[in-house]
């Protein structure tokens, strides 16, 4: 991990716009220069995990913010304005991503923010950025109540942030595409259903269980784990008494790659759960991966023509840690803040207004909309992504390979 010194920024009007000053040091050798006096500076925030259980998924966040920043910075993407990222460490806790969300909005310089990578950290974000008019895009948070409120699944969707974007579909798409993966194309009737209690996790797993269940599979049985646990072989004994032909589990890696191992040492049936999964430190934690199934979002990047440029400039800027799952979707996440800044300097003679900026940034996100690293990318009325594409990948050969794409009906 790289050392980040702290970087002060300070603040001076000039004639109705916004300039700032920066001054001190960061010894982070990828961060974006600022671009030649009299330029204003646009901070854009992120949080997310970069130490930690999760922090393969959280640098691979960081990293491909910081590289969109700086992409910007040299192509001039707005003229006259240097970008600058302020990445916080949330370590996929609650209380912390709410303190670093304070914190940003502190930063009167910070104008949107991305992240968080967990559903969890992201409801205690929303509403103090809410009040705050801060712009936030996840590329991660899949939770469907994040957008649609807690009554979505009666059909009474209403948004409770107009603040909150996210680049990820919801889990209410991602539960139904591997229920409809698990029953259509593996052909699998029978399912031990498992959560770790937490949004994300209990989210998902519900979504899968409506969706299987209306299809006419079988859920034999289910469970409730602690994320924190590593031991799980009374759970593998209730799997294995179950009948099960497979396991579906709603949430990540680190619980994921132990459980999946003990109830393998018990019963050879295929695990399978959503994107939390998806990360090459599944496999490098589960001795007995090979064959588990994980869906993820959108379609994988390599796939893509429209990643190629992404994938070849992140690799160019030498980052000692991989993309992950969402490096596409998190470069998406920062353009579009980055295209809703230009926006607002375009409506106002190319100048950031030093009134109601971040305001203005808010109000320009429903007018963005630009072809992605991930695909052409805006916003519904709910914040969501308009692309539902989802991909289910399985270990084959110790890597994760994709087996199909397709959103669901």
């Amino acid at each position: 991990m790289r050392h980040r010194s702290s970087l002060i920024l300070t603040a001076v009007l000039t004639t109705g716009a916004l300039t700032l000053t920066a001054c001190g040091s960061r010894d982070d050798s990828k961060s974006s220069s600022d671009g030649g006096s009299g330029n204003q500076t646009v901070v854009i925030g992120l949080d997310a995990p970069l130490t930690g259980d999760l922090s393969a998924l959280g640098l691979g966040i960081k990293n491909s913010a910081e590289l969109a920043v700086n992409t910007a910075n040299k192509d001039k993407t707005v003229p006259g304005v240097t970008f600058k990222l302020q990445a916080l460490d949330d370590q996929a806790q609650p209380s912390v991503g709410q303190q670093n969300a304070v914190k940003l909005i502190g930063t009167k310089e910070v104008l949107g923010i991305v992240g968080p990578l967990n559903s969890g950290v992201a409801q205690s974000m929303q509403k103090p950025l809410n009040d705050a008019k801060m712009t936030q895009v996840s590329p991660a948070n899949t939770g469907t109540e994040l957008t649609q409120g807690n009554n979505w699944k009666t059909g009474d969707k209403k948004r409770p942030y107009a603040s909150y974007f996210r680049t990820s579909t919801t889990d209410q798409i991602q539960g139904a595409f591997a229920a409809k993966y698990l029953f259509e194309t593996a052909k699998i009737k029978d399912v031990y259903l498992i959560d770790d209690q937490k949004p994300y996790g209990a989210g998902l797993a519900a979504s899968f269980k409506a969706k299987y269940t209306e299809l006419g599979g079988k859920i034999v049985g289910t469970d409730h784990v602690n994320p924190e646990d590593r031991d799980f072989n009374s759970v593998a004994t209730k799997v294995k008494s179950s009948g099960a032909k497979a396991v579906y589990y709603g949430g990540e890696y680190p619980a994921g790659a132990p459980l999946s191992q003990q109830i393998k040492d018990s019963i050879k049936i295929p695990f399978m759960g959503g994107d939390g999964m998806y990360s090459a430190d599944f496999i490098k934690l589960n001795k007995k991966a090979e064959g588990d199934i994980a869906t993820s979002v959108g379609k994988p990047v390599e796939e893509l023509e429209s990643a190629k440029k992404f994938i070849a400039d992140y690799k160019t800027a030498g980052y000692k840690d991989a993309y992950e799952a969402y490096g596409g979707g998190t470069y998406d996440a920062t353009w579009s803040i980055i295209e809703a800044v230009k926006i607002v300097a375009a409506e106002n003679d190319g100048k950031i207004p030093a009134d109601d900026a971040r305001a203005k940034v808010l109000a320009a996100m429903d007018k963005v909309k630009f072809d992605g690293v991930t695909g052409p990318v805006s916003f519904d009325e709910f914040g969501d992504t308009t692309n539902t594409l989802m991909t289910a990948y399985q270990v084959t050969g110790g890597k994760w390979v994709s087996k199909t794409s397709g959103t669901v009906d």
